[in-house]
């Protein structure tokens, strides 16, 4: 790899922005300084009137592989996530198999060593028999376990409430759940299939996965991790109904109980159904604008503290069903990173706050190993943007196997012209470097 030097960046980093010159050496950020001069032989990238951000680290995806590779798989997936400013993922279990042993969770670190354009983890998933085999799970290796608490197929639903005890007071690792009362969607359900038959429109899923059904299972969750101590990370929040159960008077690293939101719950709401259909149909649902500014004043004062995609693509066929049969969810990793920027244009977030949402707090909360922060003996990650250069999003250009997205048709301000992982040059103005991988991660517990 040699030495890369990026001249004249502005430096995004630790709440500041300032200009400088940052010099990798092999996979590592070597040194950062306001002048360096190139080592010779070194590449080196004038990034004058650029920005240059940490990779960010998306905590929740699905890339659909092993077992549902026709809508997506980790080479393709991490090839939009590279392109998209996002150089580490954090990978789902509820795959086919299920990733609920210890060999079944290996076999997808296997896949991704071997395919994988960007930095990567898998969480292992719990359900209501394998307590035994969750506890196996390395906590130095893996970023940690999932509990569908609503919303899963197979074995993952986790409703034995002993077992949900059990675990949460067995293990220090980080559990990340998905909150969302299966009684309270199932009655809400039968009283739309009452009144509309099977042509349920779609404006119903809101009412159907509604902000109760959410906060229902959100607050018995952290009930729960505060009865037993345990480490909460509450996915894909979506109501303002939840936003008082989180807490902003401590520092991240101090937090025992933590929130997200996806980047498609800050960018769509309720209103765009009828535009934009089962396209913006997701577990938990896109609710209203009220609901919306919730999350965003959240967002904005610490009580939510990682923003992320919960990229899960479905082929396009798929998605063009009826509401009772299109799957939720929706692919969003190339797209995020811009979409964030979009609103720092707007003026409702700094680039600064996007970073710290995006990079730094997703490597705390994991405590992630030498990721997330422009440093010195850092890992380089690292991801330059053209905030001038302006580009619509259409099929041409969409990187996503199944080759559609929510923000078709969606002018962003800002371009990703390159994306270093590991010191590699991964993504450089659409090309790729289709043979250098990147690592598994670790984790400093």
């Amino acid at each position: 790899m040699g030495h890369t030097l990026i001249k004249n960046a502005n430096i995004v980093n630790e709440g500041t922005t300032f200009t400088g010159d940052v010099l990798i050496e092999n996979d590592l950020i070597k040194s950062i300084a306001n002048h360096i001069d190139a080592p010779e032989g070194c590449l080196t990238i004038d990034a004058t009137g650029k920005y240059l951000l940490p990779g960010a680290i998306d905590d929740q995806v699905h890339f659909r592989e092993p077992g549902l590779t026709h809508k997506a798989n980790i080479a393709t997936e991490s090839k939009a996530a590279a392109a998209g400013g996002i150089t580490t993922f954090i990978e789902m279990p509820n795959t086919i198999p299920q990733a609920t042993t210890q060999e079944l969770l290996e076999e997808k670190f296997t896949i991704a060593a071997k395919d994988s354009y960007v930095n990567y983890s898998f969480m292992f998933g719990g359900t209501n028999d394998n307590l035994e085999e969750l506890l196996k799970t390395d906590p130095k290796k893996v970023a940690g376990i999932k509990l569908f608490l609503g919303s899963s197929t197979g074995n993952m639903l986790v409703d034995n409430p002993e077992v949900l005890e059990k675990i949460f007071a067995s293990t220090n690792m980080v559990i990340s759940t998905h909150c969302e009362d299966e009684q309270t969607i199932k009655n809400n359900l039968q009283a739309a299939l009452d009144t509309y038959g099977e042509a349920i429109p779609i404006d119903q899923h809101p009412i159907i996965r509604s902000d109760k059904a959410c906060y229902l299972s959100s607050s018995k969750a952290i009930e729960l991790a505060k009865k037993t101590g345990a480490r909460l990370h509450v996915f894909h929040l979506s109501t303002a109904m939840e936003m008082e159960l989180f807490r902003n008077d401590i520092p991240l690293k101090d937090k025992k109980i933590t929130a997200e939101v996806c980047v498609h719950h800050l960018s769509f709401d309720s209103s765009m159904y009828a535009d934009k259909k089962t396209f913006i149909k997701w577990n938990p649902a896109v609710k209203t604008k009220d609901d919306q500014n919730a999350l965003w004043e959240a967002l904005l004062d610490d009580r939510i503290d990682v923003i992320a995609t919960d990229h899960a693509p479905h082929t396009l066929e798929e998605k063009l069903n009826s509401y009772t049969k299109a799957p939720s969810g929706g692919p969003l990793v190339q797209h995020a990173l811009p979409a964030m920027l979009n609103f720092v244009d707007e003026g409702k977030i700094s680039i600064e706050k996007v970073v710290e949402k995006m990079c730094h707090n997703p490597a705390i909360l994991f405590e992630i190993e030498k990721r997330g922060y422009i440093k010195e003996n850092y890992y380089a990650d690292l991801v330059l943007v053209d905030p001038t250069q302006k580009w619509t999003v259409n099929k041409d250009n969409i990187l996503y196997k199944c080759g559609w997205s929510p923000f078709e048709g969606t002018e962003f301000s800002n371009t990703i012209t390159h994306t270093f992982v590991n010191g590699n040059l991964i993504y450089n103005n659409g090309t790729f470097d289709d043979v250098t991988k990147g690592k598994r991660i670790t984790f400093n517990r």
